[in-house]
């Protein structure tokens, strides 16, 4: 395959992944933002996308009134194992808020898999590390992966590819036990919804 065939299918790539994740995010009420869609120089598409999935999750997950430390407490997001999602995430919030409050982007090492956030990404493909990781992390209330078997190891979302779109499975037993509840809007595009054992 020549180079300038490359460049065409990973460019009809790009433009077809986008464009599912806005006919997923439509389904469900969701809108993937604008400045999303726009090309980021040394940001992978796959990264973009899961960037706003995380940002539209947040007001698709309600908390419990104990996960805030007052009313004007931000929604705050870890990110463990991804700098590049971490980075792009951070432009995709940048001044908006989810339900009157601001959001804050953390990057964190695994050391700090325990710290108090709302929402953690563990990037990576080794099913023990983010097993290991999600173990740890019990200050999290959403905890989102992208390796194989992410919700046996205890995440509540976990992203796939699925004939090359960024899809995402959820397990309902993680958010019952997180203390969090899933919009059935958010349901209704989840890949697939896990309840009880598997």
């Amino acid at each position: 395959m020549n180079r300038s065939t490359n460049r065409g299918l990973r460019r009809a790539f790009a433009v077809w992944t986008l464009a599912s994740l806005a006919v997923l995010c439509a389904g469900a009420g969701l809108a993937l933002p604008v400045r999303a869609q726009s090309a980021v120089a040394g940001v992978p598409l796959e990264r973009r996308v899961k960037a706003a999935f995380l940002y539209k999750f947040l007001g698709y997950t309600e908390f419990p009134a104990s996960a805030f430390a007052d009313p004007a407490a931000p929604l705050t997001i870890g990110v463990i194992g991804a700098d590049d999602l971490a980075v792009e995430l951070a432009r995709v919030v940048a001044g908006r808020t989810v339900n009157n409050r601001p959001i804050e982007v953390r990057e964190l090492r695994e050391s700090d898999a325990a710290a108090r956030v709302h929402l953690l990404f563990i990037g990576g493909n080794d099913p023990q590390r983010v097993a290991r990781i999600v173990h740890q992390a019990t200050g999290a209330k959403l905890v989102v992966t992208e390796c194989d078997n992410g919700l046996q190891a205890g995440s509540v979302i976990n992203f796939r590819i699925i004939d090359e779109r960024v899809r995402f499975d959820v397990s309902l037993d993680a958010a019952e036990r997180n203390g969090i509840k899933l919009s059935s809007r958010l349901l209704t595009v989840a890949n697939r919804v896990q309840k009880g054992a598997q």
